[in-house]
C-alpha cells in the first residue's frame, strides 16, 4: 500500500500501568483534589508519548488511557492526542472490541464447563452471601441510575441482566470482577463508551485501519489461572469489603474518581497509579490472620507477574514488531 502525504499512524496502549482501577486499599493518604478545566493547551495532562524513527518514516504515538466513560476525560485530552488521533491511518488498541468475535470469546472464558454452575462450586454459605448481595444491588439499581440513563431508555432490570445475567454459569473468579463493578458509581456510568471503545468506534467511523496488540485468551488466561482455594478466597474477601460498605463500617480507598482525576490532573507519579495496577481488589490487609495475608500476597504476587511484567513484555515486543513491520509501506504503527 503506498502512502501520500504525512499520514500517520497511532497505537492506543491502554496498559495496566493506566487503567488501575482499586476501590479497596491501604488508608488513602488524603482526598484527591480537584483539576479545574485547563486554561491553556500547556496545562492539559500528558499521557500522549511520539516514538521518533529515522527519515522519511514519521512519527508513532502511544497513548495511555483508563476504562472509564469518555465524557469525564474527553476535556481534558489536550488537542496534540486529538490531533495525533485523526491524523493516524492506522490505530491499534489492547483489544479489537468493536468485533463480536472478541466479545464472543470473552464471554465464552469467562463460564464454567459445560455442566457446571456456582451453586454446586462453592460453599453454601459463601454462595448465599453471594445471592444475597447481588439482590440488594437488583433492588438498590433503580435508585442508582441517573435520570439521564432512564431518558436514554436504559432500565435497571436491563441493566443488572446485561451486567450480572447468567452469573451462576459464570466462574468465581469473573463473579468476584463482576461484584466489584456493581457500585452506585459503576451504575451510574454504564450507557457511555469508555475512553478506549469511543476511540475505537471513531477509528471505524473515519475508516482508519484498526488492530490489536493481545488476544482474548492472553487476558482471560491468567484470571483462569488461580487455584480453586484462591479463588474462593478472593471472592470471600471481596463480598467481605462490600458487605462491610453496605453497613457503613468500610469506605473504599481508592475510588474511581479519584482515578478520573489523577488522569484529568495529568498525575502519571501519583500513589494512586502505583498503588494497584489492575482491576482488582486489593486483598492484602494487615489485619488478617497469617496464612490468609499468605495467601493474599500470593494472589497480588501471581497478577503483578502475570497482568503487569508479562503482558507489558509482551505488549512491548508487539508493538515494536508494528514499528518495524514494512517500513516503506506503512507510515507509523
Amino acid at each position: 500500500m503506498k502512502v501520500f502525504g504525512p499520514v500517520f499512524s497511532w497505537v492506543l496502549l491502554s496498559g495496566v500501568l493506566l487503567q488501575a482501577v482499586a476501590p479497596w486499599g491501604a488508608a488513602r493518604p488524603g482526598k484527591a483534589r480537584h483539576c479545574d478545566a485547563p486554561k491553556t493547551q500547556r496545562d492539559f495532562n500528558s499521557f500522549l508519548w511520539r516514538v521518533n524513527r529515522m527519515p522519511p518514516h514519521p512519527p508513532a504515538y502511544l497513548f495511555g488511557t483508563i476504562h472509564v466513560p469518555y465524557t469525564r476525560v474527553w476535556d481534558f485530552i489536550p488537542n496534540s492526542s486529538k490531533q495525533a488521533f485523526h491524523s493516524s491511518k492506522n490505530v491499534f488498541f489492547e483489544l479489537d472490541l468493536t468485533d463480536p468475535l472478541t466479545i464472543s470469546k470473552l464471554t465464552s472464558c469467562q463460564l464454567l464447563p459445560h455442566g457446571e454452575n456456582l451453586q454446586t462450586l462453592l460453599p453454601p454459605d459463601l454462595y448465599c452471601r453471594l445471592k444475597r448481595h447481588l439482590d440488594y444491588v437488583k433492588h438498590m439499581m433503580p435508585y442508582w441510575m441517573t435520570a439521564d440513563q432512564r431518558g436514554r431508555g436504559l432500565y435497571a432490570d436491563y441493566l443488572f441482566n446485561a451486567i450480572a445475567g447468567n452469573w451462576e454459569r459464570k466462574r468465581p473468579v469473573w463473579v468476584m470482577l463482576m461484584v466489584n463493578s456493581l457500585t452506585e458509581w459503576d451504575v451510574r456510568s454504564r450507557g457511555t463508551p469508555v475512553l478506549d471503545l469511543f476511540l475505537a468506534q471513531e477509528a471505524e467511523r473515519m475508516g482508519k485501519t484498526t488492530g490489536a496488540v493481545e488476544r482474548v485468551e492472553e487476558q482471560c488466561h491468567p484470571l483462569n489461572g488461580l487455584n480453586f482455594s484462591q479463588v474462593l478466597f478472593a471472592l470471600n474477601q471481596t463480598l467481605l469489603q462490600h458487605e462491610s460498605v453496605r453497613a457503613g463500617s468500610l469506605q473504599g480507598s481508592y475510588t474511581t474518581e479519584d482515578l478520573i482525576t489523577h488522569y484529568n490532573c495529568g498525575d502519571l507519579s501519583s500513589i494512586i497509579f502505583n498503588h494497584d495496577t489492575s482491576q482488582l481488589p486489593h486483598f492484602i490487609n494487615r489485619s488478617l490472620p497469617v496464612h490468609d495475608r499468605l495467601t493474599a500476597q500470593q494472589i497480588d504476587s501471581y497478577f503483578r507477574h502475570e497482568l503487569i511484567y508479562k503482558r507489558n513484555e509482551r505488549m512491548a515486543q508487539r508493538v515494536s514488531t508494528l514499528l518495524q513491520r514494512n517500513p516503506s509501506q506503512y507510515t507509523t504503527v
